[in-house]
């Protein structure tokens, strides 16, 4: 009886030492999860570090310079801006449209990826449709803020941006149009062509498509960029959202 007792005792130690074990074990995992995710989030955003490189409009600006990051890494293109949102970052392009996913614009690791140009474009914005990616993020960083012009509201207060180019000069954007899609469509990820022959039938399939859209006058002859993202609920679900590029003079870099 006595030995039944005892081992009743042990198996209860046993028990408890191993619950007690995996609760920890549980603490830390949950802990290491809470601070693996914001790291992914911070370094989403562009950090001080990065920024620097980013080009300006206005004169005295003694900083680093887009050339200056394109020695670095000669896969850049360029820098995007739009006005209003969390997107402020450098445009990279790849051999293929894997090489950027999970590689952030110094060639390391990281999960959030970059904002990179389709690697069928040519590098230098000369197609009549450049097609840009970047991840959603839950947090607006990368192209998370794109699936927000959706909305009517967001879609209205959110018109204007600006494309730095590599080589210098910068384009103004005008955003006009907002689709929602999934990754198959041929008429946005596999145009048959880039060039201008190829325009009016995508104008007109955007307009057809669209969630959002405002008439920006915009022609066939017109140069036009997309930015597409991921949608949170639907594995191959795409968001799009489409400007006009109005190149400008030389601006300066430094």
């Amino acid at each position: 009886m006595k030995v039944v007792i005892l081992a009743a005792k042990a198996g209860d130690r046993l028990i408890s030492l191993v619950a007690g074990v995996l609760v920890v074990v549980m603490l830390l995992y949950g802990g290491y999860s809470l601070w693996d995710t914001a790291m992914l989030y911070r370094g989403a955003f562009v950090s001080g570090d990065l920024i620097r490189y980013k080009p300006s409009v206005s004169e005295g600006d003694d900083g680093a310079s887009l050339e200056e990051l394109c020695k670095l890494n000669p896969d850049v293109r360029g820098w995007l801006t739009i006005d209003g949102t969390h997107i402020d970052y450098p445009v990279v392009q790849g051999q293929n449209d894997m090489e950027y996913v999970n590689k952030d614009v110094y060639g390391e690791f990281a999960l959030s990826g970059s904002i990179f140009m389709d690697s069928q474009n040519a590098g230098d914005f000369s197609d009549s449709y450049t097609l840009l990616y970047g991840h959603h993020m839950a947090n607006g960083a990368m192209f998370g803020d794109v699936t927000s012009f959706t909305e009517q509201k967001y879609f209205q207060e959110h018109q204007t941006g600006r494309l730095f180019f590599a080589e210098g000069g910068s384009a103004e954007i005008t955003l006009y149009a907002c689709v929602e899609t999934d990754a198959y469509d041929r008429k946005f990820y596999h145009p048959e062509s880039r060039e201008i022959s190829g325009m009016k039938e995508l104008l007109d399939y955007i307009r057809k498509n669209a969630v959002q859209y405002r008439d920006i006058g915009i022609k066939e002859t017109d140069s036009l960029i997309g930015l597409s993202t991921c949608m949170e609920a639907e594995t191959n679900g795409r968001v799009i959202v489409f400007g006009r590029l109005e190149k400008e003079k030389q601006v300066n870099q430094t």
